[in-house]
């Protein structure tokens, strides 16, 4: 097992939540950058929110207002909370993290700067 492990997914109707975990307890680095990305069927992996170990917090524009996120210090779990959710955010999300603090998240290709990724859970809503 992996320094990052997803928990949460599961299937929603149109308007309902979730609230997706990704446990970061076994990542080793004290200066570091937390993220969700999510793949869609048929399209690219995007990223949706990250928070570096300031605390500092990027957040997909498009996403804003329905997404929230938030980290547990005690443990450093990551909390993506998903509120009306549409069938466009059906996607495998994943969590993802790098060394760095600064944390890519809408930039061209910003999947390709974090180092480990977890196995990624499914999030399915339905209309």
């Amino acid at each position: 097992q992996g320094p990052l492990v997803e928990s949460g997914g599961g299937s929603v109707q149109t308007g309902g939540s979730l609230k997706l975990s990704c446990d970061g307890s076994r990542y080793p680095n004290s200066r570091y950058c937390l993220a969700w990305f999510r793949r869609a069927p048929g399209k690219e992996r995007l990223g949706v929110a990250s928070m570096d170990s300031d605390g500092y917090i990027r957040m997909r524009d498009s996403l804003r207002g329905r997404f929230t996120l938030s980290k547990e210090r005690a443990n450093n779990t990551l909390y993506l909370q998903m509120n009306n959710l549409q069938p466009d955010d059906t996607a495998m999300y994943y969590c993802a993290a790098r060394d760095q603090l600064n944390c890519p998240l809408q930039s061209a290709n910003a999947e390709a700067y974090y180092q480990f990724w977890g196995q990624g859970i499914h999030v399915t809503v339905s209309a």
